[in-house]
Order: structure tokens, then C-alpha cells, then sequence
């Protein structure tokens, strides 16, 4: 689990971060969970953007994504989702 602290400093760093996964009207599936492991393992901290026509709760998406990667949710700002895991061979962010 992330501290107040951590999350803190990942928003920090995830604010000039562009989207770079959209959830859509199909909401979240098995083959954007491995797209976004796969991301995840080499940036550790994404953001993810909710497109207006996803049919699920922005909440909802966020839980679907978190439970798929097992990743930490950072933040849920407007419509974008900040996930962050820690890598396990391209380790660049050092947490506080």
C-alpha cells in the first residue's frame, strides 16, 4: 500500500503524463489488462483516460484496472485514472 506521502509524489510526477490507454464503451477486457501490465512494467506510473461514451462508472473502471494488474491506484482526476507498479527489471521511480 501507498502512503499519503508516495501518492503524493506519484501525482506530482504523473501530472505531465499524457493518456496513454482509453477506456471506451467496452469498458475494461482481458486484452487492455495485458496492454496496461505490459505498460506498467516498463513506465510504472501511466495514466489511463475515460472516454465519455464508457458505459461504466469511472470508479468501477478504476477497480476493473486495479484488480486486473494489481497495481496501486494513485489518483481518479476528472475522467483519467493514475496507476502505478512498481517494476521488477526497469525500476526508475524511487518512492519517498
Amino acid at each position: 500500500m501507498l502512503t499519503g506521502k508516495q501518492k503524493r509524489f506519484l501525482r506530482a510526477k504523473a501530472h505531465h503524463l499524457r493518456p496513454i490507454f482509453q477506456v471506451g464503451k467496452d469498458g475494461v477486457n482481458e486484452n487492455m489488462i495485458t496492454q496496461i501490465n505490459e505498460a506498467l512494467e516498463k513506465r510504472e506510473l501511466i495514466k489511463i483516460s475515460i472516454l465519455q461514451n464508457c458505459l461504466e462508472d469511472k470508479d468501477e473502471v478504476a477497480n476493473d484496472l486495479v484488480n486486473g494488474t494489481d497495481a496501486e491506484l494513485v489518483q481518479i482526476i476528472g475522467n483519467n485514472v493514475i496507476l502505478y507498479k512498481e517494476s521488477m527489471e526497469n525500476k526508475q521511480i524511487q518512492l519517498p
